[in-house]
């Protein structure tokens, strides 16, 4: 089975909730197919029975099925009688459906959409927010918002389920993924859900309708079968010609979009790290990168549009020999008499919206080849293994008295060993610190605790349960973090502490305020604590973004509290007050910290020395520099040359 195809039914699914919402549109959408079946007769009547001398009496059987009991009582009226009839009936149609005409063009229908090209921005604003009707008027007016609501609420869902998904991905699979990426595939591939459903539900629902209702009255009115025949091969044409190219466009549209995620990605990456771009001169080089990502992303878009006019195109070819064939037969039935003059146009009318339906229906796969890549990358991504509880899981049993690792092995996909059999206590009540090298696996070490990582071999105990065995939202509810990088959002200074405990009082915030040396810089800034942020604490030096990252954390009231390099930097004085709220806050906490900073590390009650994942020395400062040539001893002697 094809992925389009998968892809295409897996997009039904999705729907089905709204099963309901999209039966009315297709009530709508059948709705409109009944206007042009009448259309046609008022100028039919004007041409034959007005303008004409023909009488109505002996042409009522050429008019549709649906509408000679409406004209059996006109029989014998004038033509000013006939001709104001026409007016009034067509003003009706006017205020009901906003059409008088037989055109079906764009002022007989209701839209409305951003002016755009083919950029990727506006065609999926339009995608994401489709409002349409193929009525006007009052009728149409109620369609339209129907149906942008129901975009609206499609998209919206399935872009919640796919930003659920990507929360709950584990770190190690959101390592490997670039976020803009994620960003390109929640904002721009998810509203193609909406196109598909609308092209599969209401082309395989209403297209099929309309053939039949119009074949009918070609030859209930006209004996003319024919001119259906001409349409049925039209969409025989548009299928035949098309198919080879389906599979062809759906891979120029993958192509195409990863590499516009590539594009976004560059430019995420670029605007992110813009310090560092220019702190290093590297402007030219940042510039050609995203130039050259955004031409190749503007390139496989020419594939996409050249390879669909291909198919297009080859569609094309003897579908202008079979519209003029169908036009050459009107045409030879008024010279045979066989029509009237007002019959060529209920004729044509009739012929166009066959072919039209018939064209829909042979495009179909087509179309929706170019709609499946956003719906098979969105899939794929949904697809991905979510962090879960274990079966059987059970919630953590009040604040544990000690965290152990026991013979814990763990290997990086990527960067190789991670830890080697490592294997210590920290208690309740008393500070772990854990040193070491850049890239010993301290940070691997953390991550095992909240099962951001799981072990390859060993396991990890809070209290007497496994990890493993415990509910995330537990066991997650139970630590505080203070991570290496200051994890910051563009709200107020009160919100980002707040976010660690949103039933703070005002007497809790302002504490650990004071504790982590926020409430200094605080009190300089005009607006206080209602200072707003920057993307990711823009506002703030890279010290004071620590300090209330340090803050929230003591805010919580979290019995396991771990600290990622926290006082990296911290000025002396503010480093001193650090180390005496931790000593206040390990009375009733397990504290875990990774520091290279020899001040904020001596006073721990224990310390592991990790070296290539593996823990060398373990012991209180003034046992480990005690050791002759020991690694601690020679980190501290380092320290103290710098």
């Amino acid at each position: 089975m094809s992925p389009a195809f998968l892809a295409l039914w897996r997009a039904l699914r999705f729907a089905w909730p709204l099963r309901g919402r999209f039966a009315v549109k297709t009530l709508f959408q059948a709705l409109s197919v009944l206007p042009l079946l009448v259309l046609p007769v008022p100028i039919k009547l004007v041409i034959d029975h007005v303008i004409g001398d023909l009488p109505l009496a002996d042409r009522i059987a050429s008019f549709p099925f649906l509408v000679r009991p409406l004209l059996e009582p006109l029989v014998g009226a004038s033509r000013m009688e006939l001709l104001w009839i026409t007016v009034a009936a067509q003003s009706v149609l006017l205020v009901a459906i906003g059409q008088i005409g037989t055109s079906g063009g764009e002022r007989d229908q209701t839209t409305a959409f951003l002016g755009s090209g083919v950029d990727a921005a506006t065609t999926t604003e339009n995608s994401a927010n489709l409002g349409f009707s193929f009525l006007g008027g009052l009728i149409g007016w109620l369609d339209f918002r129907w149906t942008i609501r129901l975009s609206q609420d499609l998209t919206h869902h399935f872009r919640s389920q796919l930003f659920e998904r990507i929360q709950s991905l584990p770190l190690s699979k959101l390592e490997d993924a670039r976020i803009g990426d994620a960003v390109y595939r929640l904002m721009y591939d998810t509203p193609s859900i909406t196109t598909t459903c609308y092209r599969l539900i209401l082309i395989l629902c209403v297209s099929p309708l309309s053939v039949a209702l119009y074949s009918y009255a070609l030859w209930d009115s006209y004996r003319a079968p024919q001119l259906a025949y001409y349409a049925f091969a039209l969409g025989a044409a548009v299928l035949v010609a098309t198919w080879p190219f389906a599979e062809l466009v759906r891979r120029r549209m993958l192509r195409s979009r990863a590499a516009g995620s590539t594009t976004i990605s560059a430019l995420e990456e670029g605007v992110t790290n813009i310090v560092a771009v220019q702190s290093q001169s590297a402007e030219s080089h940042e510039r050609a990168r995203f130039d050259r990502d955004s031409s190749a992303s503007f390139g496989e878009h020419r594939g996409v549009i050249g390879m669909a006019m291909a198919g297009i195109f080859c569609a094309l070819l003897p579908g202008v020999w079979i519209v003029r064939g169908a036009f050459l037969e009107v045409v030879d039935l008024r010279i045979a008499g066989q029509i009237s003059l007002g019959d060529v146009s209920l004729l044509v009318t009739y012929f166009v919206q066959i072919m039209v339906a018939c064209s829909y229906l042979g495009g179909l796969w087509f179309t929706l080849n170019l709609a499946a890549p956003g719906l098979e990358r969105v899939f794929a991504l949904l697809d991905e293994e979510s962090e879960r509880d274990a079966v059987g899981a059970h919630a953590l049993a009040g604040p544990p008295a000690s965290l152990r690792f026991e013979h814990v092995d763990f290997t990086h996909p990527q960067a190789g060993v991670g830890l080697r059999d490592v294997s210590f206590e920290a208690r309740r009540g008393a500070v772990t610190a854990i040193v070491g090298p850049a890239g010993a696996g301290k940070t691997t070490l953390l991550w095992h605790v909240p099962r951001f990582l799981s072990p390859q071999r060993g396991r990890v105990l809070v209290g007497e349960q496994d990890v493993a065995q415990v509910t995330l939202d537990s066991l997650r509810a139970a630590i505080a973090f203070v991570f290496q990088e200051t994890a910051l959002f563009a709200g107020t200074l009160e919100q980002n502490l707040r976010l660690a405990k949103p039933g703070a009082s005002d007497f809790e915030l302002r504490r650990a305020a004071q504790i982590a040396g926020v409430d200094e810089f605080v009190r300089a800034l005009p607006d206080g604590w209602a200072t707003r942020l920057g993307r990711g604490g823009a506002g703030l030096s890279v010290g004071q973004k620590q300090r209330l990252a340090i803050a929230r954390a003591l805010l919580r009231d979290a019995p396991i509290l771990i600290l990622d390099e926290p006082s990296s930097a911290l000025d002396p004085e503010t480093e001193r007050r650090l180390v005496s709220a931790l000593r206040e806050a390990a009375r009733d906490r397990i504290v875990l910290l990774v520091s290279h900073r020899l001040t904020t590390v001596r006073e721990a009650d224990q310390i592991l020395f990790l070296r290539d994942g593996v823990i060398e020395e373990r012991g209180t400062h003034s046992e480990l520099v005690a050791i002759p040539g020991g690694a601690y001893r020679h980190f501290v002697e380092l320290q103290a040359a710098s």
